[in-house]
């Protein structure tokens, strides 16, 4: 079906409920991030869980990596509090800089997971990448014009993807 190159391979409320030790188990090294509405509402700083994730998940031996459509600015406004890896204006969902991040993180396709809150550049840029992925709901439903739009494809999508995975549980 079409619509299947869109599916995420697992759907969460939040990046703040995944069991990143049970990744690390599972082999997983590298971890890649989007930023807005993944870890903080579009356009906020790093706030202490951001911190205490970021802090965590170093402690278990991941290397992470931000991987976001914003510029320069933003990007590390929110780094300067999280001191990980980072790739601005990065074009998702082209393929080009999955794959600098995982160069740049010295891991592969078997050891990354990317994490992020939008089907057409987020988790479509992984799945072309060949990544594993986790969409995570947004934190914050105030979102600038272009992303409200996408969010109602994305509606569809997402309905045929619980109706497929309702079908595939039973």
């Amino acid at each position: 079906m079409f619509l299947e190159k869109f599916y995420p391979d697992c759907w969460m409320d939040s990046t703040y409920d995944i069991d990143f030790e049970k990744l690390y188990e599972q082999g997983y090294r590298g971890l890649i991030f989007d930023i807005d509405n993944t870890l903080v509402p579009h356009g906020f700083p790093a706030d202490e869980r951001a911190i205490r994730l970021f802090k965590r998940l170093k402690k278990l031996g991941f290397d992470c990596c931000l991987l976001s459509n914003n510029q320069l600015p933003r990007v590390t406004m929110f780094n300067s509090a999280v001191h990980v890896r980072y790739i601005e204006n990065a074009h998702k969902p082209s393929r080009k800089n999955y794959e600098k991040a995982m160069e740049m993180m010295g891991t592969d396709k078997k050891s990354t997971m990317f994490i992020g809150d939008q089907l057409f550049t987020d988790v479509y840029g992984a799945k072309r990448t060949g990544i594993p992925n986790i969409l995570v709901k947004p934190i914050d439903p105030h979102e600038e014009i272009q992303i409200v739009l996408k969010r109602y494809l994305e509606k569809i999508v997402l309905f045929f993807y619980s109706r497929k995975q309702s079908f595939s549980s039973k």
